[in-house]
């Protein structure tokens, strides 16, 4: 069976232009050091580069539902990537710390809207049928992103100077741009929602809170440090306040929260937070496991991480036929013990472990990550109307994010005052509760057809 042509149009130029993004999160990660020295700044300084980022991230993307609206799905990424673009070239032309910091967030702010319209253009412009084909080509940045990310930081940095870190966005950005010119339909003027100050106010600041909280953890004191529970507290507040104003508003909330009545979408949302934890968390751990206790150099750590990479890439075309065949569900279910078992021989390594059982293991764990993201990022949207599917693509990647930056900074606290075998069995209760929670998503039941903008209907939940 063939794909809608105008779907896999529009898959493609995600695709192109997605990918800086995703790279961009992790690739400067392996600089940090390298940024410091040139820019004549403290790691506590340059650390900045890194949450500036992070933060922009999170004042932008609760508004993308309603930009879209506004402007467009196409005209809304097409300007979302420009200004990645302009903020790529502007880091590569930074002078001092302050200047890498603020040109950071502008790559921000840009980012941050394109995560989630890449999931909501593919999902409203498929049929259901072709969702989770499409969805392998999507989600396939997601997957890889943050594991080749620090590989193809530690080659740039290890052949030339760090601004190129920023300038090899700049060739994907413009291929980005034209293919998304040229493949990516122009919408048809849509109803215009008018903006939710209220909510604005609530969320976006609750979201910066809660990741700039969680982003120092890592430092001396732990969650027991001021700036760490002060706007950790503050930012579970103000994400409350939202909750109940957004119930009260329903459709009209800046972020429809009626979506998690669905079963299949709380559970993806749920499981999102917990793979965010596992895939981010484990990224910190495994590259320092191999520079502090192998006495590997950063291009090093980065080059042994190229197994998971390589499972998580041949994992699209598997996971996309055992979803059609077996449904979400049994295919999270594996995906996640797969990522649990093969976490379990980083808790048992030491100093004297062979390295190819190590390698072997990565790889599998990349396969279970490669099968748990398809499925996840295809049912979350089942049964949604066709209005709903920007709301669910929000709420999908808040989740992913926070879960990422708490399973960062839990496992930081956990290596800092025990071990690495500690961190890494912590890492593995992550998948074992995903592995529980993932019995709630649907089985074999196909996706309904999604009712058309003028036409709206009720979240339905699957069984």
């Amino acid at each position: 069976m063939s794909l809608d042509r105008t779907a896999l149009r529009t898959s493609i130029a995600v695709l192109v232009g997605g990918i800086t993004v995703i790279l961009d999160s992790t690739i400067v990660s392996v600089a940090l050091h390298e940024l410091a020295a040139d820019l004549h700044a403290d790691v506590s300084t340059i650390q900045w580069v890194a949450t500036a980022y992070l933060l922009a991230l999170g004042v932008v993307i609760p508004v993308v539902g309603w930009l879209q609206s506004r402007l467009g799905a196409k005209r809304l990424w097409m300007a979302a990537l420009g200004l990645f673009l302009l903020g790529s070239v502007l880091c590569s032309l930074a002078w001092d710390a302050s200047s890498l910091i603020a040109f950071r967030a502008v790559q921000g702010v840009g980012g941050g809207a394109m995560l989630p319209l890449m999931s909501t253009m593919v999902m409203q412009a498929a049929k259901p049928a072709d969702r989770a084909r499409l969805m392998s080509v999507v989600a396939l940045p997601a997957a890889v992103g943050p594991i080749l990310g620090p590989v193809i930081g530690g080659l740039i940095l290890g052949a030339g100077d760090w601004r190129w870190l920023f300038l090899v966005n700049v060739p994907l950005c413009l291929a980005g741009l034209f293919l998304a010119w040229r493949l990516i339909p122009a919408e048809q003027p849509g109803r215009r929602v008018k903006l939710d100050l209220v909510g604005l106010l609530l969320l976006s600041p609750a979201l910066v809170a809660l990741l700039w909280g969680l982003s120092n953890v890592s430092g001396t004191g732990g969650f027991a440090r001021a700036d760490v529970i002060v706007p950790m507290s503050g930012g579970a507040l103000l994400l409350l306040a939202f909750t109940l104003w957004a119930v009260r508003r329903r459709g009209s909330a800046l972020v429809d929260l009626e979506v998690l009545r669905s079963r299949p979408t709380w559970a993806a949302t749920a499981l999102m937070f917990l793979s965010g934890a596992s895939l981010y968390g484990a990224m910190l751990l495994l590259p320092l496991y191999w520079q502090e206790v192998r006495g590997e150099d950063a291009l090093g750590a980065g080059l042994l991480l190229i197994p998971q990479g390589v499972g998580s890439l041949l994992s699209r075309s598997v996971a996309t036929r055992l979803l059609e065949r077996s449904g979400a569900r049994w295919v999270s279910i594996l995906g996640f013990a797969l990522v649990g078992v093969a976490t379990v021989p980083f808790a048992f390594a030491g100093v004297a472990t062979p390295m190819w059982g190590l390698l072997v293991a990565l790889f599998f764990r990349g396969l279970g990550l490669g099968l748990v993201m398809i499925p996840l990022m295809t049912v979350a949207f089942q049964g949604l109307a066709h209005d709903q599917v920007p709301h669910a693509s929000i709420v999908t990647r808040i989740a992913q994010q926070i879960g990422g930056s708490v399973g960062v900074a839990l496992l930081a606290v956990i290596l800092a005052t025990t071990s690495f075998h500690a961190a890494f069995w912590w890492t593995t209760g992550f998948t074992a509760l995903a592995v529980l929670l993932a019995f709630a998503l649907p089985t074999r039941q196909p996706a309904p057809e999604a009712p058309s903008p003028a036409t709206p209907s009720p979240v339905r939940t699957a069984a």
